[in-house]
């Protein structure tokens, strides 16, 4: 994968939303901050979540905008946000949310790489004890090669 879908600025390992609505906004206004959406991409994550769960397992969730937003999508790009407390999602507890923005049909195939990453316990635990924004990205930034950083994921956390 040769763009850049991951940044410094686009994680936040103290998110402040406590509901599920609200995470959601909060993933969303990082992927518009840093250019990758239009305002209008929220309401598709959200109409997105109301017909299908985003819940990965693992304390994650992958909200992502439905095909009707594909306009709003300027650029493929993610978003993840830490919260100290869990949030419920549906009925399950999540501490780690990743706002995916990504047309349908696209080949970056954002979502599994997602799952893939997130699906490893260890990478979510050592994510969960992150001590910055930038022990995060350091953990997260194989997103943009394509491969993991298997030197961040085997350090100490």
């Amino acid at each position: 994968m040769s763009e850049t879908v991951l940044s410094l600025t686009s994680i936040k390992i103290n998110g402040s939303a406590n509901t599920q609505e609200a995470a959601i906004a909060e993933t969303n206004d990082l992927l518009l901050a840093a250019g990758a959406v239009t305002n209008g991409f929220l309401a598709s994550m959200l109409d997105n979540e109301e017909s299908a769960s985003t819940y990965l397992g693992n304390q994650v969730a992958a909200p992502r905008g439905s095909g009707a937003g594909d306009d709003a999508i300027l650029t493929p790009a993610l978003s993840v946000v830490r919260y100290s407390k869990p949030i419920d999602w549906n009925g399950e507890e999540v501490r780690l949310v990743v706002g995916i923005a990504e047309q349908t049909g696209s080949d970056l195939d954002l979502l599994s790489k997602v799952a893939l990453l997130f699906g490893d316990g260890d990478v979510v635990d050592k994510l969960l004890h992150a001590p910055s924004d930038e022990a995060a990205f350091a953990l997260l930034s194989g997103l943009n090669e394509d491969a993991l950083n298997e030197d961040a994921l085997n350090e100490d956390a």
